[in-house]
């Protein structure tokens, strides 16, 4: 195993320690306020007045203290949250020592922030991957007696030489001292396929040795290396992302001041304090409590039946929103799949063409190399020997045949170093153009296509219906073939030419918001998490691109991004009516209770059917799937291995 080690993430560790602490408490506050609830009623049932009412002081004086701990905090934090008016009745109800319904409203009340916090705990930990790859400590080859010492990556100086072995992590930027070295960039590039380098080219920290170990020589300190740029992108990209709010806080201030007037007048008018505590007690806010938590989980399965992987419960309120949408475009819009669909010829004819393009390329590790060589064989063309070829890092191959001809294969500006000038073809949408030259000639120029996907245009036309004003894509690929892309899935804003930084600029600069960002490359990463909500492309794997999202597509399907985003408006749509619904009943019943025909425990036994009337309304938020799938025109699910 490679001496390799994880540099810990505190602060991420500790949220999680955090989140999952929280979680296991209200768990545990639940089931003791449900043995407090059991054994109340058993002393009330036996007329145990006393025991039954030290119980009660017991089980409801920790619930108030642990209750008001968490309102003072969020207060601190400017939210205003519906758990004061439980603590407002439960106090009430140990006031007129109406215990059994104090118990019965600590278990809604626990009971519902239980069900919460499972839901939250579906919450992302969308750095972990990304985070745990930074590199912690180099091999510097001391100047003087050779030997490797291990030292901090924080140590390693401009300069300095290292040693990388097999598998591990480049840690810094620097140039390749070795002959030969073969990379692994996908945690950069998002390329699968590994490239090789030769002695002189630069190399990139984040990327793994695919190789046998080499010495390279350090450009730049960690702090200022590409990797380290990446990673303090997204970290500042999601820290600068607005906490989300629970849907029902919405309604937490003016439900408090009605219940408290109802509750108040109910007390005046009859004189007596024990009408003030009935009503509070059907005016506890459960149901606004349980309703939507159960919504949301259940928008999170129903799309997860869609193939989309919800990380956060509040992504599906964001995405209800959305209200500008950016699209990345290689394996997004596009299948990120090229086939060889024409050949120009120039010097040689279209057969020569392809003969020499496939001949240098069988030892290219390029994406394009792979449909060349294919294209060739599927012809049965016979290929030139060769004697020699190199890869040109980010340029070409450039090969010599046995006839000592010279030939390269690549790039318009590779190819116009030996012949001058060229003239470029027009690329239709998905294309991309190889140029092959023979000595100082162009012998040719070879098109391939990436298909667009064949759910895209649609995609981009549901989102508009669904009232997404603002829909652009956003690649780093050449102008001409992303306007083309562009134009057939009848996307007007184009932003071509971009790197990782500039795709964060553009799309925390959109208008209007929320912005939703569709991406699936593993450079995607940090635009991804810059958005107000990220959706990752991950049928073709998992990458940092779905660790830095905030949903994820599991399957090879774009309209699944369309399916989502009806998911939750639905989802919305029914735990606000879930709400609404919880407002009425309780409205309802609290002028009841105000007319003193409805005593304090039958008050918090209703309550709790009201509780379940508002789960059971909230569960329907499971179907919300089988409306997208109406919405969607029909079309043929593709696998995925």
């Amino acid at each position: 195993m490679p001496a390799q080690t994880i540099a810990p993430r505190t602060s991420e560790a500790s949220h999680a320690m955090s989140s999952t602490g929280e979680f296991l408490r209200n768990r545990k506050l639940m089931m003791f306020v449900l043995v407090g609830l059991a054994t109340g009623v058993m002393l009330w049932l036996t007329g145990a007045e006393m025991a039954l009412g030290v119980t009660a002081y017991l089980v409801l004086g920790i619930v108030i203290v642990i209750t008001a701990i968490d309102m003072f905090k969020d207060l601190m934090r400017g939210h205003w949250g519906l758990d004061i008016l439980a603590v407002i009745a439960m106090i009430a109800t140990l006031a007129v020592q109406e215990y059994v319904a104090g118990l019965i409203i600590a278990l809604m009340l626990t009971g519902g922030e239980a069900l919460e916090d499972l839901a939250a705990r579906r919450a992302s930990r969308e750095l972990d991957q990304l985070l745990s790859r930074a590199p912690a400590f180099a091999g510097r080859i001391h100047p003087v007696t050779g030997e490797v010492e291990r030292i901090a990556i924080e140590e390693v100086k401009v300069g300095d030489e290292l040693l990388v072995r097999s598998s591990e992590i480049l840690p810094v930027d620097g140039v390749l001292l070795s002959n030969h070295a073969t990379i692994d960039e996908s945690s950069v590039t998002g390329e699968p396929i590994p490239v090789n380098y030769h002695a002189g080219d630069p190399l990139l920290s984040g990327t793994v040795n695919s190789t046998t170990s080499f010495t390279m020589r350090a450009q730049k300190v960690a702090a200022d290396s590409n990797y380290a740029s990446i990673v303090r992108l997204v970290e500042e990209a999601v820290d600068s992302r607005a906490p989300m709010v629970r849907l029902a806080d919405r309604y937490a201030v003016p439900f408090t001041i009605v219940s408290l007037l109802i509750a108040g007048f109910a007390w005046f008018l009859s004189e007596d304090p024990v009408r003030f505590a009935e009503v509070l007690v059907v005016a506890t806010p459960c149901p606004l409590l349980i309703a939507t938590p159960v919504a949301f989980m259940g928008g999170m399965s129903s799309a997860a039946k869609l193939n989309v992987i919800i990380k956060d419960g509040g992504v599906l309120e964001v995405l209800a929103r959305v209200r500008a949408v950016a699209f990345d475009k290689t394996g997004t819009l596009t299948e990120g799949k090229a086939d060889v669909v024409e050949i120009h010829p120039a010097a040689r004819t279209v057969d020569e063409t392809l003969q020499l393009a496939a001949a240098a390329e069988q030892y290219s590790v390029h994406v394009f190399a792979d449909p060349i060589v294919a294209s060739a064989r599927t012809q049965q063309l016979e290929l030139p020997e060769v004697v020699t070829a190199d890869e040109v890092a980010t340029n070409g191959v450039l090969a010599s045949l046995a006839d000592g001809t010279s030939v390269r294969v690549g790039k318009p500006s590779f190819i116009e170093e030996v012949t001058g000038p060229i003239d470029r073809p027009v690329l239709s949408a998905g294309e991309t153009a190889v140029y092959v030259s023979v000595g100082d000639e162009l012998a040719g120029v070879i098109i391939l296509s990436d298909p667009i996907r064949e759910q895209s245009a649609e995609t981009v036309s549901r989102l508009r219906r669904a009232g997404v004003a603002e829909i652009a894509m956003v690649t780093g690929d050449i102008t001409s073939t992303a306007e083309s892309v562009a134009h057939a899935v009848d996307i007007q804003t184009v932003h071509a030419e971009t790197t990782p930084q500039t795709k964060v600029r553009i799309v925390q600069a959109m208008r209007p918001r929320p912005v939703l960002m569709v991406g699936d490359g593993i450079n995607d990463a940090p635009v991804l998490a810059a958005a107000d909500v990220g959706v990752a492309m991950a049928g073709r794997g998992a990458t940092v691109a779905s660790e830095s999202a905030a949903a994820v597509i599991t399957s090879n399907d774009i309209a699944r991004v369309a399916d989502v985003a009806y998911v939750s408006r639905r989802t919305v749509q029914i735990a606000l009516q879930s709400i609404w619904m919880g407002i009425i009943i309780s409205v309802g019943l609290m002028l009841v209770a105000a007319s003193g025909y409805l005593p304090a425990v039958m008050g918090a036994l209703l309550q709790e059917i009201v509780d379940l009337v508002a789960i059971l309304s909230a569960l329907r938020a499971l179907r919300a799937h089988r409306g997208a799938r109406r919405e969607s025109p029909a079309r043929q699910e593709v696998p995925v291995g």
